[in-house]
């Protein structure tokens, strides 16, 4: 259970960051349900229920971030788990381009957003997390293990992420901070899902041993899961979530 922890969740007003604050929520958390625009925040806290807060946040801006961060600062004196699932949107015209194709601008859009805004809201959260302890939980995906032939950009982001787990893990893991990297596969989020074809889908359907895609609750449940004590003496870890198509 969660009960009496404050957990930051971003992206949280879609997908899998709906879920997981929602699940949070469920075991006993107060969550601050973070989104670039305030009114997706407050119609995503309203939907949740009691135990889920509205807050504006943009990782792509330092700004934003310190606002937060400080906020949390002055009005909790602690935070107790952050979610690290805002990213940069799927971009077929990213996605679908050769690496040697690839403009530097379209990598650093990536970076900039999934990358650099992970590791600006995580920087900022850990002195918080100092206090008392603290889980730190990023979405990586499984690319950043095994390669892919698509989507280059998003594969260099989350390769760093999954290094910067092990780096908080290492260097925190005396303060009591936990860190973990969930390594995603095709996850059937509306912002992903919908934007592909009928022969897409299929395709990306096929490529793990359940031949399924995986479901926003599934990943959420996992999350909660780290979140809590039961994995109080693990931390570091790449936690792979594909169905089956990275099996080491």
């Amino acid at each position: 259970m969660l009960e009496g922890k404050l957990a930051i969740v971003t992206g949280a007003t879609g997908g899998i960051g709906f879920e997981t604050a929602r699940r949070l929520v469920e075991r006993g958390a107060t969550v601050l349900v973070c989104s670039r625009k305030l009114d997706r925040a407050e119609r995503s806290a309203r939907e949740i229920g009691s135990g889920a807060l509205p807050e504006q946040l943009d990782i792509a801006d330092s700004k934003s971030v310190l606002r937060l961060v400080t906020k949390v600062s002055r009005k909790y004196r602690r935070l107790d788990i952050l979610v690290n699932i805002a990213g940069y949107p799927f971009d077929r015209k990213i996605w679908y381009k050769k690496f040697h194709e690839v403009k530097e601008d379209e990598i650093d859009k990536v970076i900039n957003v999934d990358l650099k805004g992970t590791v600006r809201i995580s920087q900022a959260c850990i002195p918080l997390m100092m206090k008392r302890g603290g889980v730190i939980i990023s979405i990586a995906s499984t690319p950043a293990i095994a390669g892919h032939t698509e989507g280059a950009p998003y594969t260099l982001a989350k390769s760093a992420i999954i290094a910067m787990t092990k780096h908080i893990a290492l260097e925190y893991g005396q303060n009591n901070i936990r860190a973990y990297a969930l390594a995603l596969g095709n996850i059937a989020t509306e912002a992903t899902f919908n934007s592909m074809t009928d022969v897409e889908r299929k395709k990306a359907s096929n490529e793990n041993a359940m031949k399924k895609w995986g479901d926003p609750k599934e990943i959420a449940n996992a999350i909660a899961s780290l979140a809590s004590d039961d994995f109080s003496f693990a931390t570091g870890n790449t936690i792979v979530l594909d169905g089956g198509t990275v099996i080491r």
